[in-house]
């Protein structure tokens, strides 16, 4: 079994920086006409921007303004949020308060209840219908449940 490599036709093999140097010496006219027709190929679409360069840097700062407008009002942290944000910290901060005032008049009804016996004699009478000899407590009957409204089926 022969397992050599053999030279590939389109490989060049350069040993040694010299060889490399002298390569790129030779390459470089090549190299040189090739910018020179693409320089010569780009230079009317260079000139034609270079000759709209007032309209095309209106045309960039417009679409810029444009797209700044519509993130400042519609982005994700836009006035459009932000308005809708406030509002809901109005309204928590409305409720906060309610139940805040709501949190107080309990705390000072547990306290009446734990130290003033007036306080303690009214919920006993309220709650479990206590009575002072010779008073008679009067008791609303309890309302009726609701009746179901009549669905279409019945109606008919």
């Amino acid at each position: 079994m022969d397992l050599r490599v053999e030279r590939l036709p389109g490989i060049r093999v350069l040993r040694r920086p010299e060889e490399r140097l002298q390569a790129l010496v030779q390459r470089a006219p090549e190299a040189e006409a090739w910018a020179d027709r693409t320089k010569e190929k780009l230079r009317p679409a260079g000139e034609a921007v270079y000759g709209n360069r007032r309209r095309l840097a209106t045309a960039g700062i417009s679409v810029l303004a444009i797209w700044l407008f519509f993130h400042v009002v519609l982005g994700a942290n836009g006035m459009v949020v932000y308005r809708q944000k406030r509002a809901e910290y109005q309204s928590l901060h409305q409720e906060i308060d309610s139940l805040q005032k709501e949190n107080d008049r309990y705390t000072e009804h547990v306290k009446a209840l734990q130290s003033d016996p007036k306080t303690i004699e009214k919920e006993a009478r309220e709650q479990l219908h206590y009575t002072r000899p010779g008073e008679v407590v009067y008791v609303a009957p309890a309302p009726p449940p609701p009746q179901p409204a009549p669905s279409a089926a019945a109606r008919k």
